[in-house]
């Protein structure tokens, strides 16, 4: 199956850096820190259980799984001067809408930012040619489960393991993030796994063997240098692409 296109840009999102990664060898496919949950979007036929602590990632997720396409499309673009508390629909789409605002953000805005409403920029915002994408999408996640909390309430079971948690040293910008105590109990954690594991964190992260497998381009601006060098915890007999040639996000 095709991959689906992001429902939304997070910061730090695997989407567009996802072929560096294996394909799934199992039937399920668990996000334990789902974000954007850019790896599952390449595989949207498979088991997907995305697990997020995020009562806002895991709502728009929740809706996302239930609304119906002509919902999305009655959704409104967010008027001149206004904010997304003046779109008549549920909480959970005016995070959605909200996320539009501004490019690859750790949380949703309420106003567009300058950039976004540019003319000829009818792929930027929430604006009704991306509206039209994800009412065309979300009839194809209606399988996937959604778990509000921690990644200890995965399922025990042998899949294909995504886990991208927020980064040991970057990860303080958003706002749930891993303490620097969290990161033993989770390196425990996932190397007892069972079948596919990919733990995803920069260069300089120490809490499991990484290994260098790409640097990747990504959003500039303040508090970010626009790189990110990407490394890999791939659990026993999982083969990752090493390569460290410079691919956009």
């Amino acid at each position: 199956m095709t991959a689906l296109r992001p429902f939304w840009r997070y910061f730090g999102g695997k989407w567009a850096s996802a072929k560096w990664y294996p394909e799934p060898r199992y039937p399920d496919i668990i996000e334990s820190f789902a974000g954007a949950a850019g790896y599952a979007c390449h595989y949207p036929s498979y088991r997907v259980t995305l697990i997020d602590k995020s009562p806002i990632i895991a709502g728009i997720w929740k809706y996302l799984v239930r609304v119906s396409p002509e919902e999305i499309l009655g959704i409104p673009g967010i008027p001149e001067g206004g904010t997304v508390d003046d779109l008549p629909c549920c909480q959970e789409a005016r995070w959605l809408a909200g996320w539009w605002c501004n490019d690859a953000t750790t949380g949703p805005r309420k106003r567009p930012s300058s950039w976004k409403l540019l003319e000829g920029k009818a792929s930027l915002g929430w604006s009704l040619t991306v509206r039209r994408r994800i009412a065309r999408q979300v009839p194809l996640i209606r399988h996937w489960q959604i778990i509000e909390g921690s990644y200890e309430e995965a399922p025990d079971i042998e899949a294909t393991w995504f886990i991208d948690p927020t980064y040991e040293k970057a990860g303080k910008n958003y706002p749930i993030h891993l303490k620097p105590d969290d990161f033993a109990p989770l390196a425990d954690w996932c190397r007892t796994r069972r079948g596919q594991i990919m733990v995803c964190e920069a260069e300089g992260a120490t809490w499991l063997p990484f290994v260098p497998m790409a640097t990747i381009k990504g959003t500039s601006g303040k508090g970010r240098t626009g790189v990110s060098r990407e490394v890999v915890w791939p659990g026993e007999g999982t083969q990752v692409r090493m390569g460290f040639g410079m691919e956009a996000r």
